[in-house]
């Protein structure tokens, strides 16, 4: 990557930390979530062999793909019990609102971070949202935050469920490669998740 491309994501990065200070006003542990799936999503773009330009995005997009819950309502965002149909019909909106977030900074390099922030949620077979593509037309740096965003959300406790175990984590992800996630990236995390720090017990 030359000079001037990393002085464009170093900026976009930069000029992106007031996002950060405001979704941790409004929900501090989706902030520490964010701050988690950065760390691990750039430990497997690095073992996955992504380039340098991609880990930059990566780095910006994973900080960011929940920045769009700014725009749930706090009785859906706050709920302490399960989130019934209208709820998810919601919540569904929150990459959408994160990619116009970031596209709204118009600075160079948005573009390709708020397209991974977009859809971070989409599955390997077509059945995420919210625009159901699949396979590899997910961007990579969606399908890894995919992974490390499903690890993280079911290693910690929240209003709605306690913590799993590590190994639980693990069989759950396993059995969803190839459906809901890259059975290839599936094998790098299992890899790399194995000496982390970011591991749970």
């Amino acid at each position: 990557m030359s000079p001037t491309e990393k002085f464009t994501y170093q900026a976009l990065e930069s000029r992106t930390k007031a996002l950060a200070t405001a979704l941790g006003f409004r929900d501090k542990s989706t902030l520490e979530h964010s701050d988690r799936v950065q760390t691990m999503a750039t430990e497997l773009a690095k073992a996955a062999g992504l380039s340098e330009d991609d880990i930059s995005a990566l780095r910006i997009s994973s900080k960011f793909h929940d920045i769009g819950k700014i725009g749930i309502p706090d009785r859906i965002l706050m709920k302490p019990g399960s989130l019934d149909k209208d709820d998810w019909k919601m919540m569904h909106q929150h990459p959408i609102i994160g990619e116009q977030i970031v596209l709204s900074t118009e600075l160079d390099g948005a573009s390709q971070t708020a397209h991974i922030i977009r859809h971070h949620h989409e599955h390997f077979d077509g059945g995420g949202y919210p625009d159901k593509i699949s396979g590899e037309a997910i961007p990579v740096g969606a399908r890894i935050i995919s992974i490390v965003d499903s690890y993280d959300a079911m290693a910690y406790t929240r209003a709605y469920h306690e913590g799993r175990s590590h190994r639980d984590i693990i069989n759950t992800i396993e059995t969803e490669s190839g459906t809901k996630h890259d059975p290839l990236l599936v094998k790098y995390f299992c890899r790399i998740i194995e000496r982390s720090n970011s591991r749970v017990e």
